[in-house]
């Protein structure tokens, strides 16, 4: 992405730049904070995909390897703000949020049992040449009231930086899961003959 060094930092000059198609932007993470400002338009191109990208910014005559750090959106547009990036460096550890991918198939899902996946990214810290582009959780193991928590999870040189108890993916208990036809049928029978036996109390206490 090609950014343009901003001459002018003040709410006048962002007003300007965003009315003209521009977001207002900083580079921390270096030596220096740079402000500069990019097309409205690049920011399409990353902002509704779950991979973390690092982004190549072009800012003057020179490149910076860098991570979008925030973004803040208008409230009623959803348009772009102001974006903030950090600046990738050798062996500086940064923090992100990877995404999270499943794959296996739960046995507690194959018994009825309902699949729901709590985090769609994990927050780490590490050194970017050790991050993977999203994090692999396997269910393969998961039965009915099973979960995958944050504690759970081992990657080497990464740091996780959410709650340990923080769950990532659970199975839970639906309607019937896990039961034979038999009980099924039995629970079914059940649960009309209780709706029933309500209904019946129900007339006499009006009778009254």
């Amino acid at each position: 992405m090609s950014g343009v060094p901003r001459a002018h930092v003040g709410k006048k000059d962002a007003k300007k730049n965003r009315k003209e198609g521009k977001v207002p932007c900083v580079l921390y993470g270096g030596a220096e904070q740079i402000h500069f400002y990019l097309d409205e338009k690049a920011f399409v191109k990353f902002l509704f995909t779950p991979e973390v990208f690092i982004l190549k910014v072009n800012i003057g005559e020179k490149s910076y390897n860098t991570i979008l750090q925030d973004i803040q959106y208008h409230p009623v547009t959803d348009r772009v703000l102001h974006a903030d990036f950090l600046e990738v460096l050798p062996g500086k550890k940064v923090n992100v949020g990877l995404p999270v991918k499943v794959e296996g198939v739960a046995p507690g899902v194959l018994k009825g049992g309902k699949l729901h996946k709590k985090l769609r990214k994990i927050k780490v810290r590490g050194i970017p040449e050790d991050m993977p582009d999203y994090i692999v959780v396997n269910i393969g193991e998961l039965n009915i009231g099973d979960s995958v928590k944050v504690r759970n999870m081992q990657i080497p040189n990464l740091e996780f930086l959410d709650m340990p108890s923080s769950v990532i993916v659970s199975v839970k208990t639906a309607r019937g899961a896990g039961l034979t036809p038999e009980e099924e049928a039995a629970a079914g029978a059940a649960a009309a003959e209780g709706a029933e036996a309500g209904a019946e109390k129900k007339e006499g206490e009006e009778k009254k």
